[in-house]
């Protein structure tokens, strides 16, 4: 009887030995410094090439840079495709396998239908790499890219889902930037691959934490040869968010949602970069938990779980990047009259941003100092990114 009440303690031990063991093989700490290793690609093998370092990244997770010898270098996408950078006067290496993509570098006439990285194009000098656009004029809020349109610099080429593809091959298409937009459109994808022309996808939206997004320019740096001016400017915005780091949680929660025309809220789960920007400027983040079963970053539901879950939040922001329908507390009302229940109404913290949310991904830290101000600060004043309701 004895060895037979011993049995499942034996086998217990002999267990967590064994998950023990499976943990340290793995890296495995307390710190959680396992889950980001299991993210990192292994550098390609490829023929005639020497590896020589994978470049350090701080944020970003859903991309990795190897650097070889004589200045060729791979961009791994992770779920997507592996581009081999091809320095100018170099040739391309025989043997490639099947996954890589070949991008002469610098990267000439790109074709840019990811409006988040523009601005990154932007603050990094390299404008002039980029030639044409899915987006006019009247549909962006970086300045750099409207002057470029109206002077004839850029060019409109069709939205991404509707490409106009003998515009792009007649202006020397090089590469073409697409945000993951493009996989609800895969046959555009296909078609310009069929053309031989290389398809980056920015995944920057997946990234969990805000300057991960931002951390996305030292990919384009890569590609457009401006490697160096794109790692000066990632520090300086690393230098806006360190004022934040000795800062306790205020505790104060923060909504940030938007209503559909058929009257349905959608917010961004807890994991998303949205709600992450929140808790680094020392708030809690109202619908904390909430994940979509398929992994989307934003979640839809009713205004009656909305209710139930943010009536006594401290601060309501207002997603004005989606809909821009809501500009006062009018128009918030005209939405739910349920909304004049809800404490951060009637105690007047009440924002919204406008259509610059996504766009300037380059200066995604001033964002969180905004958040910042409207939970430390009773009299904010003027924000980049945040307006207040009236």
């Amino acid at each position: 009887m004895r060895n037979k009440r011993r049995l499942p303690l034996l086998v217990l031990i002999v267990l967590c030995m064994t998950a023990m063991l499976m943990c340290t093989a793995c890296g495995g700490s307390g710190d959680g410094g396992s889950t980001e290793d299991t993210k990192k690609a292994e550098a390609p093998k490829i023929d005639g090439l020497t590896f020589t370092e994978r470049v350090d990244l701080d944020y970003a997770q859903e991309f990795d840079i190897f650097k070889y010898e004589d200045g060729y270098a791979v961009i791994d996408t992770h779920e997507d495709k592996k581009f081999l950078l091809v320095p100018k006067g170099k040739d391309v290496p025989e043997n490639l396998d099947d996954s890589l993509v070949v991008v002469n570098e610098p990267a000439d006439n790109i074709y840019l239908a990811a409006t988040a990285s523009m601005s990154l194009f932007d603050a990094m000098g390299a404008m002039d790499h980029v030639t044409m656009t899915s987006v006019n004029a009247n549909g962006w809020s970086v300045d750099a890219a409207v002057k470029a349109l109206k002077s004839g610099k850029m060019q409109y080429a069709g939205k991404y889902n509707e490409p106009d593809y003998e515009m792009i091959l007649d202006n020397n298409c090089e590469l073409v930037v697409e945000s993951t937009m493009i996989y609800h459109n895969p046959e555009v994808k296909e078609m310009f691959e069929e053309l031989g022309l290389p398809v980056f996808v920015d995944r920057s939206s997946y990234e969990s934490n805000p300057l991960g997004r931002t951390e996305w320019i030292k990919a384009y740096g890569v590609l457009t040869g401006k490697e160096k001016e794109a790692n000066e400017f990632f520090e300086k915005q690393k230098k806006v968010i360190k004022q934040l780091d000795d800062m306790e949680n205020t505790g104060k929660t923060v909504a940030f949602f938007y209503v559909t025309t058929d009257g349905k809220v959608v917010v961004r789960s807890s994991h998303d970069y949205v709600s992450t920007m929140i808790k680094m400027a020392g708030g809690k983040y109202a619908f904390e938990g909430i994940e979509d079963e398929s992994g989307k970053a934003s979640v839809s539901m009713t205004m009656e779980s909305f209710y139930e879950a943010a009536v006594d939040a401290d601060y309501i922001v207002y997603n004005g990047s989606i809909d821009n329908t809501v500009k006062s507390l009018k128009d918030l009302y005209a939405k739910d009259e349920i909304f004049k229940k809800f404490k951060a109404v009637k105690e007047g913290h009440c924002y919204m941003t406008g259509n610059s949310m996504y766009q300037r991904t380059d200066v995604i830290s001033n964002m969180i100092m905004d958040f910042n101000k409207i939970l430390t600060k009773e009299n904010p004043g003027d924000m980049e990114f945040l307006t207040k309701m009236k």
